[in-house]
């Protein structure tokens, strides 16, 4: 597998788990192949290509040849100089693993100057949980314009810029991670059906990932309500960029919604969310990112097993069909 194969077939997997389906999708993708179609030629120049087949502008390729074949990746939660370095320490040394590409899971370079492009998909999100699309989408706007001001001082190329510096291949696969791990969460709440808000919890500490983040005493939490407490239907709220809306909480109550399973929230989304009455257990950033990038590391080693040197966060942990060779779960050693 060459690198511009496993950034495809990451988008590929993250598209599949979209909970808005392929025709929004597709939409989606028309309507950028439409744009570019019809712009101008001098505006053409600066369009971002890869709008053509990945609906998530958070998710680039950033550095690096996409021909270069990939055996082992640097992966982290969040990739920074310190992480460059090592890599570029390993491949200068004799016996050391080759690195052939650093995956950071949050956002670089254009990916985090254009995160708030993706906040759109949390309105669809909204509309399939019983909020009126048009209050979801008029909420989430103003919401992706705040994001975009923030934004706009940030030096988001410092990392990207380092990692050309020192010849290594740079990628960041965000969305496309979230949404695999809010696919996987809400499908697992459907089935299991969890009554109460501490059997939830339960269920979330069965989950590798989240069994570790018990042992680094950083579990879940219900940080509104109580572990007595209904879960009645249950909104997992994982992927989209990052918070949306805060004014959001009683349109997910009138929508039928008891309890919201999330990353994280700030103090003023959860004074909100308790004027509301609506439960909301935290099921952890980290740990949730690294399930997320674990079911699409899953999908896209499909077509071939590779290896990894985990840090900033990150544990390897596979999920193998009962029918594969290697069938059972493998992960790295415990952290010490």
């Amino acid at each position: 597998m060459n690198i511009g194969r496993f950034y495809r077939k990451a988008v590929a997997a993250g598209i599949a788990a979209d909970l808005r389906g392929k025709k929004e999708i597709d939409r989606l993708l028309a309507e950028a192949a439409e744009e570019y179609k019809g712009a101008a030629a001098e505006d053409k120049e600066f369009f971002d290509r890869d709008r053509l087949f990945n609906p998530y502008a958070d998710t680039r390729l950033l550095t690096g040849d996409p021909e270069t074949p990939v055996r082992r990746i640097l992966a982290g939660i969040d990739i920074d100089g310190g992480e460059l370095h090592l890599a570029r320490s390993l491949n200068r040394e004799p016996a050391g693993p080759k690195i052939d590409l650093v995956l950071s899971h949050h956002p670089l370079g254009p990916a985090q100057y254009r995160m708030y492009d993706v906040m759109r998909l949390q309105a669809g999100l909204l509309a399939l949980h019983g909020v009126t699309v048009s209050v979801a989408e008029q909420l989430m706007d103003k919401r992706i314009e705040e994001v975009e001001r923030r934004l706009l001082p940030a030096n988001a190329t410092r990392t990207m810029d380092l990692a050309r510096a020192l010849g290594l291949p740079l990628i960041c696969l965000h969305t496309v991670a979230d949404n695999c791990v809010t696919n996987y969460l809400t499908k697992l709440f459907a089935a299991k059906k969890p009554s109460r808000l501490k059997d939830l919890v339960r269920l979330l500490r069965a989950i590798p990932e989240y069994e570790r983040s018990f042992r680094l005493q950083a579990p879940p939490k219900i940080i509104n309500g109580k572990d007595s407490h209904s879960c009645g239907k249950i909104f997992v709220d994982m992927t989209g960029g990052t918070e949306g809306a805060k004014e959001i909480f009683d349109k997910l109550v009138s929508g039928g919604v008891s309890t919201i399973v999330g990353m994280h929230m700030s103090e003023e989304h959860l004074a909100n969310a308790r004027k509301a009455g609506i439960n909301v257990v935290i099921a952890g950033h980290i740990a949730s990112d690294v399930l997320g990038l674990n079911l699409l590391l899953d999908d896209v080693e499909k077509d071939g097993r590779l290896d990894y040197v985990c840090v900033s966060g990150f544990e390897r942990i596979r999920r193998m069909k009962p029918e594969s060779k290697q069938a059972g779960r493998r992960r790295s050693p415990p952290p010490r």
